[in-house]
């Protein structure tokens, strides 16, 4: 698994290419669409949605989503007072089993901000 930001979205662009191009991988890429759409703005704001979905990440132990969510979580604005809120509620939900991956989100949120 990729490390850095960089690395790591170079990596699941070239994956995300990868198994968009493979020939009839039609539930694939139907699940893309489905989830591209869900994010989008509605009743409910983006940033609540990436909000939503990084709780839902961390309680299921997905480090690639929560870097994910955390990415487009700090293109909407996400503040760190915010974000520590959140890691409240997901070690809450997932229990402690999830402190090991707040770990490593938070330290994925630093690298965002530099």
């Amino acid at each position: 698994m990729p490390g850095s930001l960089s690395e790591f979205n170079e990596y699941r662009e070239k994956m995300n290419d990868r198994l968009l191009s493979a020939e009839n991988n039609k539930v694939y890429k139907r699940i893309v669409n489905v989830d591209t759409n869900a994010y989008l703005e509605g009743e409910l704001p983006v940033k609540t949605k990436e909000l939503l979905g990084l709780v839902a990440s961390m309680v299921l132990r997905c480090d690639d989503c929560i870097r994910y969510h955390l990415i487009k979580c700090h293109e909407n604005g996400l503040t760190e007072a915010e974000l520590m809120e959140v890691m409240g509620i997901a070690n809450l939900v997932g229990g402690t089993i999830v402190i090991p991956h707040t770990r490593k989100a938070i330290e994925f949120w630093d690298e965002l901000n530099k």
